[in-house]
């Protein structure tokens, strides 16, 4: 029978060990012994960083999704309280990026692929005592494939495991209206939001003199159609090129690096409430 989720009123005490690093590739196996034995590891969430390297249009790298995934832990490190047990595995920056493929440059893995090679390292943080995990990504085209591998870790390693991308994570309304509701809707890859988060996080790789505020056809949809266009009743199977030629859409020439930073540490403080809401709840028994 599959033990319910619940919360609890208060985190478990910390046991008599503690990480000495929040990086999982930086910690021995030995503490990782001494953590199943006092009982830390079942307290630990592992968080599994999930990206992709794919085109973004002619003005930024492929290395966009990577780069803003990991500019958010870096800035979320210092937010997490010790009291909050948490392991970052080694990054997965290669995904499912088929949309993308009709550009060059473009590195991506097939669904099957991606499932196994998630729920086998999902599967590895069981094997270390490990009970809750949370997938964390930076590429909105593999959400769905973060849903499967997320079931069946549930089911075959009675794991509690969440799926999350920075960009679903709650921000504050002053940093949210920085851009505005038609950017936030059709803006959705290399446009002002990801440009600007770029300008602030790696301005030496973008080319801003490439930068334009490219329309998405989806907007021409939304104007047509009531029910295809609202953005929620029907999805379609799309590549990038279906919405723009240049592999990019959204008012990318309006971004700065101010506004990208206040994203960053938005998000950063959305995530490390996020680990520790995840530390305060009740992990299923394995099985």
């Amino acid at each position: 029978m599959t033990a319910a989720f619940t919360s609890s009123s208060a985190a478990p005490a910390p046991g008599p060990h503690a990480w000495p690093s929040r990086h999982w590739a930086q910690v021995s196996a030995h503490d990782f012994a001494l953590a199943q034995s006092s009982g830390l590891a079942a307290q630990t969430i592992a968080v599994l960083p999930v990206a992709a390297v794919e085109q973004h249009g002619p003005h930024l790298p492929l290395s966009v999704d990577a780069t803003l995934l990991q500019g958010v832990i870096d800035a979320a490190l210092a937010r997490i309280p010790d009291s909050t047990p948490v392991l970052f595995m080694p990054p997965q920056n290669v995904g499912f990026s088929t949309e993308h493929t009709n550009y060059p440059g473009t590195l991506t893995l097939a669904p099957a692929t991606i499932i196994a090679l998630w729920t086998e390292l999902g599967a590895c943080a069981a094997r270390a005592g490990i009970r809750k995990l949370l997938l964390l990504n930076g590429h909105g085209g593999q959400v769905s494939v973060m849903d499967i591998v997320a079931r069946e870790l549930r089911m075959k390693h009675g794991l509690m495991v969440y799926s999350a991308s920075w960009f679903s994570l709650p921000l504050p309304d002053d940093v949210q209206n920085q851009f505005s509701a038609h950017e936030h809707r059709f803006g959705i890859h290399g446009g002002q939001v990801e440009t600007s988060m770029m300008l602030h996080l790696s301005p030496d790789l973008v080319h801003m003199e490439r930068a334009r505020n490219w329309r998405s056809t989806s907007q021409d949809r939304s104007e047509r159609f009531a029910i295809l266009g609202n953005g929620r009743s029907a999805k379609m199977g799309w590549a990038i090129e279906d919405y723009n030629p240049s592999g990019a859409v959204g008012d990318s020439a309006s971004a700065s690096a101010e506004k990208g930073e206040r994203v960053v540490q938005a998000a950063a403080a959305s995530l490390a409430a996020l680990l520790s809401e995840l530390h305060e709840l009740d992990s299923p028994v394995a099985r």
